[in-house]
């Protein structure tokens, strides 16, 4: 019998690596998940990633072929098949993550960063397939973003084109950034950014919470969520000032690239309403009025955990064409 033809997508995430089998039609023939921070050096945790991908495979009643290895991840360099200096990963300084990678294998292995390969696996599989201008904002562990334009996901000279979660949006901020500035977008806007604005209207406010049975290592976006569809004040006031932070920033990038929609996937953006809303408002408020009305306000039409996934497999299905 003929071995099914797939590419291994691998979405590396300030808390879980995800990975699925991806055949050339989108479709997922397995999948799993690693935890990123439990293995320690960058050598052990590839080792430890590339025994699961082959165990996991083992078990699939499909036979396959695997064709190459799709990497999405922080501060990832499709030129270099690099990380470098990435905010919210263990690693810290420039990491040659394909290299380490063909210690294991000689397929292709591509790596490019995990908001990029959002955008792609939007444009190849989920609502930008007739789309040029857009862009793919991803709201986890930090904030990513992926520009396409004129139908080019935009890599810059380095290959780090569209960072915009490291763009400030208080300039005199105390709130620190893992980049090592202050006052980043990130810090506010991403999971771990709703979280500290929780935190500080629960420390500058007597009102009562539910949040406030919750640990600093306990409170995460979704019980935030859970909360704020409860009613309660203090999550609905975060989701209200994190939208209002983000939409500010998404006016300016209307702006910049003229994009048809932005597209928003990922923990928080599971928030739905909560999240779009504040953002919408703000950014039709602070847009330039030729734009006004005009860049629709989207969820990602992959689902949140494989979007990544899907567009890291399309790298190297895209190289095959």
């Amino acid at each position: 019998m003929e071995k099914e033809q797939v590419v291994v997508g691998i979405d590396i995430g300030g808390t879980n690596t995800v990975f699925g089998f991806v055949d050339r039609n989108g479709k997922i023939l397995g999948e799993d998940i690693i935890n990123t921070t439990f293995y320690g050096e960058i050598e052990v945790f590839v080792a430890a990633l590339y025994e699961k991908i082959m165990l996991v495979k083992s078990r699939l009643v499909f036979d396959v072929e695997i064709l190459g290895f799709g990497i999405g991840a922080p501060m990832g360099n499709i030129n270099k098949g690099t990380i470098e200096y990435a905010a919210d990963l263990p690693w810290k300084g420039v990491i040659h993550l394909a290299e380490v990678f063909h210690r294991h294998t000689e397929l292709p292995v591509i790596v490019t960063n995990d908001a990029n390969a959002a955008a792609v696996g939007e444009m190849v599989y989920g609502g930008a397939k007739d789309m040029k201008n857009f862009v793919v904002i991803t709201l986890g562990t930090g904030l990513g973003s992926g520009f396409v334009v004129d139908g080019r996901l935009v890599y810059g000279a380095d290959g780090f084109a569209g960072e915009i979660g490291h763009t400030l949006i208080q300039p005199s901020s105390d709130r620190e950034c893992g980049c090592g500035r202050k006052g980043c977008l990130e810090t506010y806007v991403s999971a771990t950014g709703i979280k500290r604005t929780v935190l500080k209207l629960l420390a500058n406010s007597l009102v009562s919470s539910e949040l406030r049975a919750y640990s600093f290592d306990e409170l995460d976006s979704r019980r935030i969520f859970e909360a704020a569809k409860n009613g309660d004040v203090i999550a609905l006031k975060a989701f209200e000032h994190t939208g209002a932070m983000l939409g500010f920033k998404l006016a300016d990038v209307v702006a910049t690239t003229n994009p048809e929609a932005i597209f928003l996937f990922g923990g928080l953006a599971l928030a739905k309403e909560f999240i779009f809303e504040p953002t919408r408002e703000s950014m039709e408020r602070n847009m330039l009025s030729i734009y006004k009305g005009k860049v629709k306000l989207l969820p990602s039409e992959l689902s949140t955990q494989n979007a990544a996934v899907l567009g890291a497999s399309s790298l190297i299905w895209s190289n095959r064409e």
